[in-house]
């Protein structure tokens, strides 16, 4: 919608955003599975599933039919004060699909709210078990972790110190073990533990609450997959010092052919894990901390945790999200998302090697990211003043696909595409996009080296 098109009141989300990156925002209509549909017409493939949410695409009757029964039969009530059956529905399949080590579902209206509740149970705990010096948390750099003050302390972003650094509670910044353009993905990994050990023993081990990170990297990264050495060993040094492990897998959990990334290495699984996004598909707001009986069952019998928020655990929200998860599993989205995605992998991998300003594409399963480079011989980033994500995206609009990049850290660590298709897509339109995505890239390569001129 263009600027001179906003109405004298109220008007889009946008109208707060700068005018600078909203002008050309298409204005979408309608859905239809992996398609939305803009006002000129235009059929656009959601590339970013939303970003990250629809992971069942638009209009799934069986959501949205339970979403209706559960609303004329109760629509809500609160959680501080009543019980009621869909919450405990929606805990048990969580439960049960995460599996030993996560019996307990905290339920939450967002990722955001969700990874605050994780550090807060961690603290309640800390404090009931008689160590209420455990306060410090650490972070990697880069990482994403919300948009509450709170999160915005946890989040690895160099940028955002500027304006909201006086106003937040910042963590403790490690380097996370980014492989791309390191020697190898083991050294980068021990690179990141030997910091991570160096961080807890400055601060005093007895202080150091938790460690909170994305076991598999999101928009921050450019989901980046570290190697395994990094999580088994934050594993072992969390255990050895009592400090709790938190895997933030609001963007992971049911995309790398697992419901949780964690579930690849049963030998680094964390103390909690923190889901939101497609939980619940898009079709509510619902996130969930998952947390082990033991801990949850030893607080009860002191202090308890009782922290909440209004929508927690909304009947209906959770009605949704029993119905995703009946979806996930009846449809086994799971695997799905493992063979669909290895598809769409090697399409981008055989499109990166005839393309000179793709360096790198990454990722496991339908989480995938294309990382772009100024120049393919040295596989140097773009420079600060040139954002390749916006270049790009008009042109993948241009040749029907619905894109998503949002720079971050003004491209310090490089600037990427992502590729998270909802998990009904099928192989016909995963190929499709791929042929798509390579024609976008084409399209925009004179515009790109323009810009680095």
């Amino acid at each position: 919608m263009p600027v001179a098109a906003y109405p004298p009141i109220g008007g889009p989300q946008d109208v707060f955003f700068p005018r600078a990156s909203t002008a050309s925002l298409p204005e979408i209509v309608a859905g239809d599975g992996v398609y939305l549909v803009d006002d000129g017409g235009r059929r656009l493939i959601d590339v970013c599933s939303g970003p990250f949410l629809a992971g069942l695409g638009q209009g799934n009757e069986r959501v949205l039919a339970a979403m209706l029964e559960q609303g004329r039969r109760l629509t809500y009530t609160y959680s501080r004060s009543t019980r009621h059956a869909a919450n405990s529905e929606l805990t048990r399949r969580i439960a049960a699909l995460a599996g030993p080590g996560f019996e307990r579902v905290l339920l939450t209206s967002g990722g955001s709210e969700a990874v605050e509740m994780a550090v807060k149970f961690l603290r309640a705990r800390a404090v009931a078990r008689g160590e209420p010096e455990r306060e410090r948390v650490i972070t990697l750099m880069p990482g994403y972790h919300g948009a509450t003050l709170y999160d915005l302390g946890l989040n690895g972003d160099h940028t955002a110190a500027g304006l909201w650094g006086p106003m937040t509670v910042p963590s403790e910044k490690i380097p996370a073990p980014l492989t791309f353009r390191a020697p190898s993905p083991a050294s980068a990994a021990a690179e990141s533990l030997a910091a991570l050990e160096a961080t807890v023993d400055r601060l005093g081990p007895e202080r150091v609450l938790a460690l909170v990170m994305e076991p598999i990297g999101g928009q921050a990264s450019g989901v980046n997959v570290p190697d395994p050495s990094f999580a088994r060993a934050a594993r072992s040094l969390c255990d050895r010092f009592g400090i709790g492990l938190v895997f933030d897998e609001v963007v992971s959990a049911m995309r790398t052919g697992h419901f949780l990334a964690a579930q690849h290495d049963p030998e680094a699984l964390p103390d909690i894990a923190v889901l939101a996004k497609g939980l619940a598909a898009g079709y509510a707001p619902l996130g969930a901390a998952l947390v082990p009986a033991g801990y949850v069952d030893e607080l009860a019998d002191t202090t308890g945790f009782v922290v909440s928020h209004s929508y927690d655990a909304s009947p209906i929200a959770c009605a949704a999200g029993s119905a995703v998860l009946d979806e996930v599993v009846e449809r086994d989205l799971l695997a799905r998302a493992r063979l669909v995605g290895a598809r769409i992998r090697a399409g981008l991998d055989e499109m990166a090697a005839a393309m000179p300003l793709v360096g790198d594409v990454r990722g496991r399963g339908l989480l995938s990211a294309v990382e772009l480079v100024s120049d393919e011989d040295t596989l140097a980033p773009f420079p600060p003043g040139v954002d390749p994500g916006a270049v790009v995206l008009p042109h993948g609009l241009d040749h029907g696909l619905l894109l998503y990049s949002r720079r971050q850290n003004a491209g310090r660590y490089g600037d990427w595409l992502l590729v998270a298709p909802p998990l009904v897509i099928d192989d016909k339109t995963a190929d499709e996009l791929v042929e798509r995505f390579a024609a976008t890239l084409t399209a925009a390569t004179d515009d790109l080296r323009r810009a680095c001129a």
